[in-house]
């Protein structure tokens, strides 16, 4: 029968062990950084945690010895039918090893305790660590599967590991102190004991090691599978996807597409955990052999009066929880090196760097002022792509007027927005605020000086309040200054039909209250305008609105931006004609510039466009 252990000895003992070996090594730097990282979290209680641990590995042994103590005073107490006067100091061990194996079991209740407390300080930690550098990576990362592969295997392998990598050097300690005890002990008998007992517990870490390397390397192979069965299970079970799965019948189609690479993923780590338990069940076998013919010997001893029961007791008790003890010892050495392994992932996604970060001298910010903003020869494209969104891009926006970007689907209007706000920076070519090179200004100012609406704006699962406040500068905000942003979007409709108005909770993941597309859009509106900032971007503001709140909110718009920078990106020519300036960008280009008259009269794209879209209406 074969067990998958047939080229187990070969596999382990190869050219490969010593690169199991190198991989190893290579972990070792985690292991400070892990400790490090539960002692910031965690320190004083992680004080206690070590107390704890060498009290708990002291007491074992003194247990056993107290054992051998009592066994011996019984028999020879036994044997001369002895009076209450021998049976005192009986009495008297036997309520210190009462009390020992009391503290053990007290000792145990705290650790598990304080482990449970230590898990959730340090996960929180770790999750804060995530978040925080979540944050400060670039667009760029989020557009790259390799970053989504370690984001997965960081939050579902290795936010636990830190914690768990404390309790298994814990158990390591604590079985080191335990072993040298009961090592000790067994000495005292015969000095190749302890030998014994170190070789009948390896060939059990020999078969865990093994696999631990085979699970770490089937991990990072199936990350993106394992990410495709959350996608399926996500797009099955969230209600944003609902109603066009069932219009078109998706439903049977990403169910069975969750179940092949679910089930495919199944029979893989199954097929490891038969294997690895056959190893270990050989293994044991093994070891349960050698320890019956100690036995064996051990009372052979006895028989032969070289012995006392005592002993007898004592070795059986030394023996059998020393071959637990050390294969524990070696199960916990195997876990060191498996959460050090998952580690990586860990501390890969952490030291992680934004490529666009502040200047070492960041200048002032723009004022409300601005004069102009340029690209020069810019040419940009996203990562991983061969196509330039932006090829030899130049562009003038001025200061304090209404500019509108129109153009076909991937034109590259929004890509022009989000150079703009410095999410990505140009391979070359500059872009300038006054002169200034957008790099010369600190992240944190520049971006405080543009507000936005963005083409797929996000549906907070908060209140209206907050979903509006959401954009102001401070956290104190009056519900006044939301009511004026709201009606400067034209939200205060809407909002007023809501049952408790500002205070009603939006979206259905907590029960809240769902918007049509064009409600969501006002809000998201209506946040932009709550900013008090220079520029005000708006990357399709009216696509989600009707004809009659587009027109409403058109007539108010020019107002509600006197006096700053305004960006419209748009298809919607009833929504750029309102603009000072109109730029066409064709393939990443700038091919046309004017006001909605000249543009008409220069018989170029725009007028074709425009007349063509007015030629509908008139055909109708």
């Amino acid at each position: 029968m074969n067990f998958g252990m047939k080229n187990f000895p070969q596999a382990f003992f190869s050219s490969h062990l010593w690169e199991k070996l190198r991989k190893m090594w290579t972990q070792l730097p985690y292991f400070p950084r892990a400790i490090s990282l539960v002692w910031q979290a965690s320190g004083k209680w992680t004080i206690l945690w070590a107390v704890l641990l060498v009290a708990q590995g002291f007491l074992p042994g003194v247990g056993i010895f107290l054992t051998k103590t009592l066994v011996n005073r019984l028999v020879v107490a036994l044997k001369t039918g002895g009076d209450s006067d021998e049976f005192r100091p009986i009495l008297m061990v036997a309520a210190l090893l009462f009390i020992v194996y009391s503290l053990i079991e007290l000792f145990r209740c705290i650790s598990t305790w304080l482990r449970a407390f230590q898990s959730e300080i340090v996960q929180n930690y770790i999750h804060a660590l995530i978040h925080e550098k979540a944050l400060s990576l670039d667009l760029s990362y989020f557009e790259t599967p390799k970053y989504h592969d370690q984001l997965h295997r960081a939050r579902s392998d290795a936010i636990s590991r830190p914690i768990a990598l404390l309790e298994n050097l814990g158990s390591l300690g604590q079985t080191t102190i335990t072993l040298i005890t009961m090592a000790g002990v067994l000495a005292c008998y015969s000095w190749w004991l302890p030998l014994i007992l170190l070789i009948n517990s390896i060939p059990a870490f020999v078969v865990v090691s093994y696999y631990t390397y085979k699970q770490h390397a089937w991990r990072i192979r199936n990350t993106a599978n394992e990410r495709r069965v959350l996608y399926y299970d996500w797009m099955l079970t969230l209600g944003s996807a609902a109603a066009e799965i069932r219009l078109f019948d998706l439903g049977k189609r990403f169910k069975d597409n969750f179940q092949k690479i679910n089930e495919k993923l199944k029979q893989e780590r199954l097929l490891f955990v038969k294997k690895q338990s056959f190893g270990e069940l050989f293994a044991g076998i093994s070891g349960i052999g050698i320890t019956g013919l100690l036995l064996c010997w051990m009372g052979w001893n006895a028989f032969r009066g070289r012995a006392t029961l005592g002993d007898l007791a004592l070795f059986m008790q030394v023996f059998s929880q020393g071959q637990q003890l050390l294969r524990t010892f070696l199960s916990s050495a195997s876990e060191i090196l498996r959460n050090m392994l998952f580690l990586e992932n860990l501390f890969d996604l952490l030291d992680l760097k934004p490529k666009i970060h502040d200047p070492q001298t960041p200048i002032e910010i723009f004022s409300q002022d601005i004069s102009e903003i340029r690209f020069a020869e810019v040419n940009f494209r996203y990562p991983g792509s061969d196509r330039f969104a932006l090829n030899n891009f130049n562009i003038s926006i001025p200061g304090k007027k209404i500019t509108a970007i129109v153009g076909e689907n991937g034109a590259g209007k929004s890509t022009f927005l989000k150079l703009i706000c410095r999410f990505y920076d140009p391979e070359s070519g500059e872009v300038t605020i006054d002169k200034e090179n957008l790099k010369s200004f600190s992240l944190k100012s520049l971006r405080s000086q543009i507000t936005a609406l963005f083409q797929e704006p996000v549906r907070y699962n908060e209140t209206v309040a907050d979903n509006i406040g959401f954009a102001a500068n401070t956290e104190i905000l009056s519900r006044m200054k939301i009511e004026e942003a709201a009606f400067a979007a034209g939200a205060n409709i809407p909002i007023s039909k809501l049952p408790k108005k500002y205070d009603e909770m939006l979206g259905k993941w907590f029960g809240g209250t769902e918007l049509s597309g064009g409600e969501w859009q006002r809000l998201a509106l209506a946040r932009a305008f709550l900013r008090q900032a220079s520029l005000i971007i708006l990357d399709e503001p009216t696509s989600a609105m009707d004809s009659w709140a587009e027109a409403d909110w058109m007539s108010k718009f020019r107002d509600l931006v006197s006096g700053k920078t305004a960006l419209i990106i748009t298809h919607r020519f009833t929504t750029a004609l309102k603009a000072d300036f109109i730029h066409v960008m064709v393939g990443g280009k700038v091919v046309e510039s004017g006001n909605h008259n000249e543009l008409v009269e220069l018989n170029g794209l725009y007028s074709k466009s425009w007349k063509q879209q007015t030629g509908v209406f008139k055909n109708f």
